[in-house]
This record gives structure tokens, sequence and C-alpha cells, in this order.
């Protein structure tokens, strides 16, 4: 009765429209991400680093992240789509974490084609990559780990975010694409849309296209649309908009010496036991 039963991502993709994941760290951020209307939930790396205040650099181990995408899963009525990094090595570690990740519920997993262990995209200038042959056979590699044709793996090259030109990411993505990648994700930290749009003019649509809005936020969804996207992730929005709303209420309680003043703009505590489904809960003990 408590279980969730979801539908796995590929499923979700091949609805009409395109599909809106939003970024989590923890069950109940996913759950209010669904409750807002969004398809899939980003089981984040940076977000879920940031809830421990380590930095995004592959000091967690799998087992950790694997931990807090199972978690989220659990609470779901629809699919995560795991952040697994560089796949956590080489293409042994990529092999055993899709094991892991498949046997665990989740359905859809995406790696990126720079060298274990990473940096977070947004830290420095320097983004050493992976070659392209070394990378397409961590690709795969993971297709061949999985048990069931529904699982999904998606290719993300950070061609773009290392320096490299709008070809050079159209390169690596079409050999990713071939090494059986069911979508790819092309990354940019520019600040308008026009390196992701000049990808998206170049592709050839052999596998469907991911992208991740962090540093171009005003592209509105429909001419996401029309220009080709299959998938928008808005990866850390949750996160950055927690970290504002817990530093206000805090400072709020603090400097007033009683919580009045809070009160009515956060949320009462039931619903927080409608959140925690107490009522479901409690029908067990009845």
């Amino acid at each position: 009765m408590l279980r969730n039963k979801y539908p796995s991502f590929r499923t979700v993709l091949a609805g009409p429209e395109i599909v809106r994941v939003a970024g989590a760290h923890h069950a109940l951020s996913g759950v209010l991400a669904q409750e807002a209307g969004f398809q899939a939930v980003w089981s984040s790396s940076f977000e879920v680093s940031a809830a421990r205040c380590l930095p995004d650099a592959s000091l967690l181990s799998m087992t950790e992240y694997l931990t807090a995408a199972a978690n989220i899963q659990k609470a779901l009525g629809i699919p995560v789509v795991a952040d697994c990094d560089t796949g956590y090595g080489d293409n042994l570690n990529v092999a055993h974490m899709v094991h892991e990740f498949e046997g665990m519920g989740i359905t859809a997993v995406c790696i990126e084609d720079k060298l274990f262990p990473k940096m977070n995209s947004f830290v420095g200038d320097g983004q050493a990559l992976l070659s392209v042959d070394a990378f397409a056979s961590k690709i795969e590699t993971a297709k061949n780990a999985q048990s069931s044709a529904d699982f999904f793996v998606i290719a993300r090259t950070e061609a773009l975010i290392g320096g490299l030109d709008v070809d050079t990411a159209l390169e690596r993505c079409r050999v990713y694409a071939d090494a059986g990648a069911d979508a790819v994700l092309i990354h940019s930290k520019a600040r308008t849309k026009d390196q992701v749009v000049a990808f998206l003019e170049g592709w050839d649509g052999r596998v469907p296209v991911v992208i991740v809005p962090t540093t171009y936020p005003a592209w509105h969804i429909d001419e996401m649309r029309h220009a080709g996207v299959s998938v928008v992730i808005y990866a850390n929005q949750g996160l950055r908009a927690s970290v504002s709303s817990l530093r206000g209420t805090y400072r709020s309680i603090y400097q007033a010496g009683d919580s009045t003043g809070v009160e009515e703009s956060i949320a009462s505590v039931g619903e927080i036991f409608d959140l925690q489904r107490l009522a479901e809960w409690q029908k067990l003990s009845a």
C-alpha cells in the first residue's frame, strides 16, 4: 500500500511533451517536485554533496549517491534520473554502477565524459575530458551491463564546459549515440542559449537531447520544444531556494526572539503530516 508505482523514464520520454525534470537531494524535495507537476526527478550529485556541505568533487562514494537516489525513488510515482558523474571510475565501475542502480529500481542514469575524479562543471575554467573512444567504451559497457531493455543511459558531454567548440560536442555525441546511448546531454555554462541552439541545429536527431539551462534560465519551455529539446533538467534551483528560505527563516526567528513573524509563510505541521502520508501509516495500526 505504501510503496509507490512509477513508470520508467523511457516510458515517460515516449510521451508527446518535452519532459521536465527537477533536481532533488532527498525524498521530500522529490515529492514536492512531483507535486508541482514535474515528470521526473534528477538525483543531483551537486545537491546530494551540498546537503552534506561537501563539494561536488567525487568525494562521496557510489553507495552514498545510490542511497540518495533510491530513497527519492521509493517516495515517488515518477521516475528518478540518477546523476552518476563519470560512472565512479573505469568500465568495471560503470558496470557495477548499472547493476546497483538498476537493482534499486532506478530506470535512468546519466554519465559524463570527464576524468575521474571529477570537479563540478561550474568550478574554474579547465575540465579534463576522457577520450572519445574511452567514453564510448563506457557507454557500451553500461548498455551491456543492464538487465532490462527499459533501462536508460544518458551520455553527457562536457565539451563546451571544457572550452571546446560546438562541432567537437556534436562529434562526441554522435559517437556516444552510436555506442548505444539512449540520449545525449549537452552541457554549457554560457550566459546565453546560443551554444546549445547551435548544437541542436547541427544534431541529426538520432537520439533525444537533454539540456540543463542553469546559466541561461530565460529560455522558455515552448522555445526549447521548438528547438528540438526532448528533456530539460532544472538541476539545482530547488536546493538554492531551500538555502535562501532556511537562511531567511532562521535569521528572522533568531533576531525577533520568537517565530510569530514567519508562521504564516511556512508550511504547517499538518502539511508535513500529509507529505509523510501519515494517515496511510496510521491505518496500519488501526
